[in-house]
This record gives structure tokens, C-alpha cells and sequence, in this order.
């Protein structure tokens, strides 16, 4: 029986098209993750009201501005 460890030294050593294609199959084969009944709505609203009973949590579009150029 093949061991993970093989399969992955075998597609490590792939050109990186390959590697892509092959991940790609993968990924696409798995299960979405981050799925949400509601389709995120539930969590939204609880930001929502997070925000509303402390407004110091969120952050104005300059400071998101300043945050991103700093990276």
C-alpha cells in the first residue's frame, strides 16, 4: 500500500503545471469547508450587534486604508 509520504515526494517532484493541476483535482474533490446553512447571515447579525454594543470594535475606512498600506 502506497503511504502518504510517497504519494507526496511523488507529486512534489511533478512540474509545478502538474502540481497545480493536481491540487486543483483535489481540492475540488473535498467537501466546501466553510459552508453555512444561512449562508452566513447568522454570523453577520451577531457582528452586527457586537458592533452596535461597542462601536470601539470596529474601524473607519482610513484606518482599514493605513492598515492595508502598512503591509
Amino acid at each position: 500500500m502506497v503511504t502518504i509520504i510517497e504519494v507526496e515526494k511523488l507529486a512534489l517532484d511533478l512540474p509545478e503545471n502538474q502540481r497545480a493541476i493536481l491540487a486543483a483535482h483535489l481540492l475540488g474533490s473535498l467537501a466546501p469547508v466553510l459552508h453555512d446553512e444561512d449562508e452566513g447571515i447568522a454570523e453577520a447579525l451577531l457582528r452586527d450587534a457586537e458592533f452596535e454594543t461597542n462601536p470601539a470594535l470596529g474601524m473607519s475606512l482610513e484606518q482599514l486604508d493605513q492598515q492595508i498600506a502598512g503591509r
